[in-house]
């Protein structure tokens, strides 16, 4: 488990709206990390084709029969990914020439069949074999999401067996939902992937108490939006439309060790890929020691707990 590996965290935007730009970015941002010699490389929620984060700043566009709404709906829904389909055959080929584990948000669709006009919030874990090692989807849209994206299941909710180690995730208000974290803690995480459009102070104290409960490391992803990426069919607030470069998503990326501790701080502001070591995995068990919630600190006796899959 005392395997030392490099991480790189994107905390930059796709090409909103934009699939084919968007790949090509990915591409371009995946290949400078293999030049860094990195293991594992992590984008943030639905970075494919990006987090729908113009429903928070206007409630113009929570109404009845919106048309450009619709329309912005309609765009998100054409630049959404199939699993499997072209984009994950691609990211699947990049990993295995890398030897790279890929975990990225995504905006996906399906094309046929029951909901085949339902985007869901959902994540990929590809491993370094070039195999989608975990697909799931965000169990409850929070908030305003509820507009757009439809409910996952429980498929997937576990962590997997990568190069790096058990590799898990969750998608934001996630975290917030303690049965959940219970079903990844029990999964045995080594690393966990917390989603999130921005990582302000209540989620970095949601991405913390994670790590300090589940007794694994957390990298905390969020990315970097501006208002000029806001969708052009949308008529914006006065703050957005004549500051196209005010930072809307304003990152708060970290990385956090199993006693709840930074080990790389939380970056605002910052447009980029950052890289952190990871070098002590020996630390999971250390502090396993003193609290253990899928073990020694579990009462089976007492609880029952089963996760209904939907398979």
């Amino acid at each position: 488990m005392n395997k030392a590996f490099k991480i790189a965290i994107v905390q930059e935007g796709p090409v909103y709206l934009d699939i084919s730009a968007s790949m090509e970015k990915m591409m371009d941002i995946i290949s400078d990390a293999a030049n860094e010699k990195t293991d594992l490389i992590v984008f943030g929620e639905t970075w494919l084709t990006g987090y729908p984060a113009w429903l928070d700043h206007c409630n113009m566009y929570a109404v009845w029969d919106h048309e450009p709404t619709k329309a912005v709906f309609a765009r998100m829904y054409q630049n959404s990914i199939r699993v499997p389909g072209p984009e994950t055959e691609q990211l699947c080929k990049v990993a295995k020439e890398h030897k790279m584990v890929i975990v990225t948000g995504i905006n996906e669709v399906v094309h046929s069949g029951p909901g085949n006009r339902t985007i869901y919030n959902s994540m990929l874990i590809i491993d370094e074999q070039g195999q989608i090692a975990n697909h799931r989807r965000k169990l409850m849209p929070t908030y305003t999401e509820k507009l757009l994206y439809g409910l996952g299941d429980g498929s997937g909710l576990e962590a997997v067996d990568t190069a790096v180690g058990r590799v898990g995730g969750l998608i934001c208000w996630e975290h917030w939902m303690p049965l959940t974290r219970q079903a990844m803690h029990n999964s045995g995480e080594h690393i966990h992937i917390a989603l999130w459009p921005r990582v302000h102070e209540m989620l970095q104290i949601a991405s913390r108490s994670y790590a300090f409960e589940g007794r694994c490391y957390v990298i905390a992803v969020g990315q970097i939006m501006y208002g000029r990426d806001f969708p052009s069919e949308l008529e914006l607030p006065d703050h957005i439309a004549n500051h196209p470069n005010a930072v809307v998503l304003n990152g708060g990326s970290s990385v956090i060790g199993p006693d709840g501790h930074f080990l790389m701080e939380p970056q605002y502001d910052l447009d980029g890929t950052f890289y952190c070591e990871m070098d002590e995995m020996d630390r999971i068990l250390k502090e396993s020691m003193t609290l253990d919630v899928s073990g020694h600190y579990q009462r089976p006796d007492v609880f029952d707990f089963k996760i209904r899959t939907n398979e």
